[in-house]
């Protein structure tokens, strides 16, 4: 069933008035995006993948394509990490303004890089268009974002800080992309940031595609903590090449209305090791929904999948976890594991880790766990004189710790760690 809004006829109006522009290669991938996502339309509770994720009421805004240039000021005092040393990549309302020289690693804004044709050869490539409806309409319309490129056996001399800037003035629909291409030999860390300013609705579809060659390593970092008028729509493909290792942290705190983290890992060689930490700290009226997938396609590969929800008023989340083991994928590792805490009894967890294997050989194993706080450790904590809200924020650190103490950058774990316990300070609802 294809859900019809004023948003999705606008979406049609918009891409009929600027389909044709480009090289034949991308006005074809695009027609095909389009295509895939007019016969889809907006998912729908009646699709599978979408059924605990009701998103109708996010697409009512009489939303605005073009937001046009931002022009904020002082970014790195307003969405800092203390003493975290990076190099900053400052995306403007999806745009790259500034040149940005790094040794061995090449920024380019998507405009620019579009002209290349090798980019052919990475651009959906693995995304499956026709099930993806958001990644789909991204691909169809995006005009801006950044291509980051590593070259061979350059490790960076530091992290690189993606801040993504906007202006929510007026409501607004953003389809930015990000390519990252971690070649041969290569090492390179990514943390993304969210900074908005304005308070009108803004709908974040964003598509992430990273390529991480032979003897490569690629870590990312999502950390998602912005005001309630976001929805954030986040699709990241990852494909891993032989003997290449892939970190990915996804950090959810409370803030945006809507979340959509959904990402498609692909283990396309052999000896590839794959490692997934994900915490979703969730309050007010917040939906988070966090959907993996993760492809053993050759043999001696092993993926290990860490995800934590902490979950307080009356907010809701949802984790589906896939692991796909392909038939040729022998001598598989592969580990997934889905927590839950509830601190409310009006938050709502859907939990559904899957399993499918198609070898013969393989370790396997998956789980998911809901409880709530420890009573008696909470009573432990107050006896010795410490604050409720203090013992309720040692007791959520100490759960949090597995997925927060793998963050590999001291800065950005300290951050991650401070912010949690900021948020659970706030929060007013513990029942």
């Amino acid at each position: 069933m294809i859900t019809t809004t004023s948003l999705y006829d606008q979406l049609i109006s918009f891409y009929n008035n600027t389909a044709g522009s480009g090289q034949q290669w991308l006005s074809d991938l695009r027609s095909r995006a389009f295509e895939a996502f007019s016969t889809q339309g907006f998912p729908t509770t009646k699709n599978e993948e979408w059924r605990f994720t009701n998103i109708a009421a996010f697409l009512k805004e009489d939303y605005s394509l073009q937001p046009g240039a931002a022009t904020l000021q002082d970014i790195k005092k307003s969405n800092g990490i203390p003493s975290f040393d990076a190099h900053e990549i400052v995306l403007k309302n999806g745009m790259l303004n500034e040149d940005v020289n790094i040794r061995g690693i090449t920024v380019t804004p998507f405009r620019a890089a579009l002209k290349d044709d090798r980019l052919k050869s990475y651009l959906s490539k693995y995304i499956s268009l026709e099930k993806n409806a958001f990644a789909a309409l991204n691909t169809a319309l995006f005009q801006n974002g950044v291509v980051i490129e590593t070259a061979k056996n350059i490790i960076a001399d530091k992290p690189l800080h993606l801040i993504h800037v906007y202006n929510a003035e007026d409501p607004v629909f953003v389809n930015p992309r990000i390519l990252v291409i971690a070649n041969k030999g290569s090492k390179t860390e990514v943390v993304e940031s969210i900074y908005v300013k304005g308070k009108s609705p803004l709908f974040i579809n964003n598509v992430t595609e990273a390529y991480i060659a032979e003897n490569a390593r690629l870590d990312q970092y999502y950390l998602q903590t912005t005001a309630p008028n976001v929805r954030l729509v986040n699709f990241t493909q990852c494909v891993q090449s032989s003997d290449s290792l892939y970190n990915n942290y996804t950090y959810t705190l409370p803030g945006a209305d809507f979340v959509r983290n959904t990402l498609h890992l692909d283990l396309n060689g052999t000896n590839t090791e794959s490692h997934l930490y994900g915490l979703y700290l969730t309050g007010a009226n917040q939906l988070v929904d966090n959907h993996t997938s993760v492809h053993h396609l050759f043999p001696n590969c092993m993926s290990n999948e860490l995800y934590k929800g902490v979950l307080m008023d009356n907010s809701r989340a949802v984790f589906n976890g896939k692991i796909y083991v392909h038939q040729d994928a022998q001598k598989t590792n592969a580990f997934q594991q889905n927590n839950n805490m509830l601190l409310s009894n009006k938050a709502v967890i859907d939990s559904k880790p899957q399993l499918e294997i198609f070898a013969d050989d393989v370790k396997c194993s998956h789980g998911s766990t809901v409880g709530s706080f420890n009573n008696e450790a909470l009573f432990y904590l107050k006896a010795r004189g410490i604050g409720e809200i203090a013992a309720r924020n040692l007791l959520v650190n100490a759960f949090a710790f597995d997925v927060t103490n793998k963050i590999q950058i001291p800065a950005v774990r300290e951050y991650v760690e401070k912010l949690i316990t900021k948020k659970m300070s706030e929060a007013y609802d513990y029942q």
